[in-house]
């Protein structure tokens, strides 16, 4: 059997800013009909060598081939007409025209009285059809679709550029479960046809779902190429942030039960917290050096409780005690001049000032408590925010920097510098390892475990279900706006008890507010 030969081969490139080498001699392999995965944290060099074969970027050396053919990108046009097509997480179309025109834009086809539409929806028709979007009205606008349908529209229109290489950059991150799998049957297909898919992702259960070969960057450098299947978790881990796997297990190791809660009298009491149109009446109990995991599914209501809390929404019924006083939490300021932090889920958008520098945005809250008749003097303002960077590893370590220009997993970190520079005695964080890379994910549980030992209740709420286990004392189920059960972590607790959980609770509305409501009256929810 003849060895298979590669499409793409990038060889050596090297990509220089001024004062920055960006990437240093990285290779990098694409073969046909294979899901080659490219992986490494956030800062690795992922998006740099996309940006170098997509033409963004030009390389300072080395060299791109595309069927033996030497390259020279010197813009996406470039690309394109060799046959790259890119995806982005965000998808990059145009979403006032239709889905046809879109999957058909700068290919329409043209008559004598210039665009036939009739025949550019018709050709569009087919292009959809390969994707699995044979049912859709190409007239439809795109902003009318899911985001899940607008990449398969953008991989639709990769396929009328007849695309030798497909880049899918962090498809999956805005995807529920279902949306993932029907986004991988695709992928499956047009692999099968003997299309190049480079797949970018932070989930390692989709990388090992899906992809056939691995590259693997750290620094800027190439690591090494190697098949998924012939390649243990821990050593892909150990190989994208340079620790040993005795350093892995110890990063990751979960706390002792016990170990740092005060029993006591509970921090925090809700008894039947709700609010009409957005979460049931729930009952919490979280103590101090507690960590509290809110699981559930997409829409389950986990972040509509915790905006509660934190009261971004204004709850309509139940009571809040903290500390054993009775609380009207009616806006995040009440909240926050009482102790309560909570870092959203939206890093992006209701999270960071992208304006600001880390300095500024870790000093906000903190200044905002005290009013803006009080300013923090220099030298205590120079010593918390040089506090928080180096306890959080904050990279890079200038506190001048615009947060902009930082990787997620350092703009997270510098959320989590704001609400503990605030002296919290609850931080609730919403999601805060979502789409960060490995490393600085394990920094952030490390970090979590570390304020508990310091004796703060912490909720915590995400989405990857073994996470809440590793880290969480005690366990509250969501379900379709519902808290359903609550578990206590023992040890022996997995995520395939909260699944099942999750799967085999019947839920009546009315019976379970009732059951809610009498559980509220007579004690909380444990």
């Amino acid at each position: 059997m003849a060895e298979k030969r590669p499409i793409v081969v990038m060889k050596a490139i090297t990509v220089e800013f001024p004062g920055v080498k960006a990437l240093d001699g990285v290779d990098l392999k694409l073969y046909p009909g294979e899901v080659h995965a490219l992986m490494g944290e956030n800062g690795a060099g992922k998006s740099t060598l996309i940006k170098a074969l997509t033409g963004v970027y030009k390389i300072s050396s080395g060299s791109i081939t595309m069927d033996n053919k030497e390259c020279m990108l010197t813009g996406t046009l470039d690309a394109q007409n060799a046959g790259i097509a890119t995806v982005y997480q965000e998808v990059n179309l145009c979403s006032n025209l239709s889905v046809g025109e879109n999957v058909m834009l700068g290919h329409e086809i043209h008559g004598p009285l210039g665009i036939d539409w009739k025949k550019t929806h018709k050709e569009a028709e087919k292009y959809l059809a390969q994707v699995g979007l044979e049912t859709i009205d190409t007239h439809t606008t795109l902003d009318s679709i899911s985001i899940a349908r607008q990449q398969l529209v953008a991989i639709a229109r990769a396929m009328v550029i007849n695309a030798k290489v497909l880049i899918l950059d962090e498809p999956t991150s805005s995807l529920d479960k279902n949306e993932v799998q029907d986004l991988f049957a695709i992928m499956r297909r047009v692999r099968d046809s003997g299309v190049a898919i480079l797949f970018v992702s932070h989930f390692l259960e989709q990388v090992y779902e899906i992809t056939d070969r691995m590259t693997i960057l750290r620094n800027g450098k190439f690591i090494k190429e190697v098949m998924t299947k012939d390649t243990p978790r821990d050593e892909l881990i150990g190989m994208m942030i340079g620790k040993s796997s005795q350093e892995l297990s110890e990063i990751s190791a979960k706390k002792e039960h016990t170990s740092s809660i005060d029993d006591s009298a509970p921090l925090v009491t809700a008894k039947g917290i709700g609010k009409k149109g957005s979460v049931y009446p729930s009952n919490l109990e979280i103590h101090k050096g507690e960590v509290v995991g809110f699981a559930g599914l997409l829409g389950s209501g986990r972040t509509e409780l915790a905006r509660l809390l934190f009261g971004a929404d204004k709850a309509d019924e139940g009571n809040f005690t903290l500390e054993g006083n009775a609380l009207t939490i009616n806006n995040p300021h009440t909240a926050l001049s009482h102790g309560i932090a909570y870092s959203t889920e939206n890093r992006r958008d209701e999270g960071i000032i992208a304006d600001l520098t880390v300095r500024e945005n870790i000093l906000i809250a903190l200044q905002s408590i005290r009013g803006m008749f009080h300013p923090i003097p220099k030298k205590e303002a120079d010593e918390i925010v040089d506090r928080y960077i180096n306890i959080l590893n904050i990279r890079p370590a200038d506190p001048n920097k615009l947060i902009k220009n930082l990787s997620g997993g350092n703009q997270q970190k510098v959320l989590i510098a704001r609400w503990l520079a605030a002296h919290p005695k609850l931080l609730i964080l919403d999601e805060p390892t979502r789409g960060i890379d490995i490393g600085a994910k394990a920094e952030i549980q490390q970090t979590v475990l570390e304020l508990a030992d310091q004796g703060l209740g912490v909720i915590f709420i995400s989405s990857e279900m073994d996470e809440v286990v590793r880290l969480s004392d005690e366990i509250e189920i969501l379900k379709d706006t519902h808290q359903i059960a609550h578990l206590h972590n023992d040890g022996t607790l997995s995520q395939e008890t909260i699944v099942q959980t999750i799967a085999k609770t019947a839920i009546d509305s009315n019976n379970l507010a009732d059951t809610q409501k009498e559980g509220a009256e007579n004690g909380s929810g444990k």
